[in-house]
């Protein structure tokens, strides 16, 4: 193991990555790439065309996401931004191991995948394969608990017994921020609304950082907003590009309400809560007490005003108020990149580590 790590921690919406020992990773951008024909040689051939990091303002139409719902469905677009990270790193602190962090919907042949590009392409000295989940059970300081981890494309719960992940208790949702992101476009702008829309784009990340919440009781929260007159909350609009501002409703708002009533949104599956209590029920019942003590959420969509409130509130509600407990750190949106900090300097966890000579032995095999 080596004094420092570099850690990439590859999510749907954003890549965090820097060196391990810190308390925040020291660069998060967009996982976006985009591409654009050559001037020199222009057509829709691979060959014919540059990829780049980002959005370009002058072809909004032009980017993607190379990872969606825990799955890489672009490997060129993910090798590029791997790359502009580790060129940043070493150009400022030299060579160091990698651990990259991956879903648990990953398979075989994308951790070959990985390998090659960190071994093959960016000649990294050795790459550590981590588990988004448990990497966030350790940056709650934890070996027993349920994590239940919440992004932009996917929302997992997974039961752990000292430190051991309990496979029956396993849950996966696929709705998550991009469903709550695609509710706010097709409600803000109707026909009208395109994920390519740079102003469009903006509106959305805008209000969901800034105008929505949980309610702790949806039916009064729609009742206070009935009783409200016209433009009684000034806070509660958002401008067109000319400046016309537009009052939001209270469904936009309590958009987040998605993750604990589904079906008001005509979204299949249970609620969170539901899952998270069917996970620790699918677990040996002389656990259940622990684990209920011990829920630890984590990623962007536990950052909403209310949300961990709301969720104790459900679990509490099954398990009784003085078993349940809900930890909740300020930076739990890099609970992944955090834990994977920890492990790097974990002597349990050196024999995990792939270097590039045991690699190159396994291809000769």
């Amino acid at each position: 193991m080596s004094a420092r790590t570099i850690i990439i921690d590859h999510g749907s919406a954003f890549l965090k990555a820097g060196l391990s020992g810190g308390n925040e990773p020291q660069l998060v951008l967009p996982s976006v790439v985009n591409y654009v024909p050559c001037r020199e040689n222009p057509g829709p051939s691979c060959a014919r065309r540059r990829v780049s990091l980002g959005t370009d303002i002058c072809r909004p139409d032009t980017f993607s996401y190379p990872v969606q719902r825990g799955r890489v469905i672009n490997w060129e677009g993910v090798e590029h931004i791997w790359s502009f990270i580790l060129e940043k790193h070493r150009l400022e602190h030299g060579d160091f191991p990698v651990i990259v962090t991956e879903s648990p919907l990953k398979g075989p042949a994308d951790r070959q995948k990985t390998l090659e590009i960190m071994f093959e392409l960016l000649d990294v000295p050795s790459v550590l394969l981590a588990d988004q989940r448990e990497m966030s059970l350790y940056s709650s300081s934890l070996l027993t608990g349920v994590v239940v981890d919440s992004g932009c494309g996917l929302t997992r719960v997974q039961p752990f017994h000292l430190g051991r992940p309990l496979w029956p208790g396993e849950k996966t949702l696929e709705f998550a921020g991009q469903d709550l992101s695609a509710y706010l476009f097709k409600s803000l702008f109707k026909e009208d609304y395109s994920r390519h829309n740079l102003f469009q784009l903006d509106t959305v990340a805008s209000t969901q950082m800034n105008k929505c919440y949980v309610p702790q009781n949806l039916g009064e929260e729609l009742d206070f907003y009935q009783s409200l007159p016209d433009g009684a909350d000034r806070s509660n609009s958002y401008q067109l590009p000319d400046g016309t501002p537009v009052e939001l409703t209270a469904m936009q708002r309590l958009a987040p309400e998605m993750f604990f009533s589904p079906q008001v949104f005509n979204l299949q599956g249970p609620s969170l809560p539901q899952a998270v209590v069917e996970s620790i029920e699918a677990c040996e019942p002389s656990l259940r007490p622990l684990l209920a003590a011990h829920v630890a959420p984590c990623g962007g969509n536990t950052l909403y005003p209310g949300f961990t409130t709301r969720l104790y509130q459900l679990v509490a509600s099954h398990f009784s108020p003085t078993r349940a407990s809900v930890f909740a750190g300020s930076n739990r949106h890099f609970s992944v990149w955090l834990g994977a900090s920890v492990v790097a300097h974990l002597s349990m966890y050196k024999s995990e580590w792939v270097t590039k000579a045991e690699f190159s032995e396994r291809l000769r095999l």
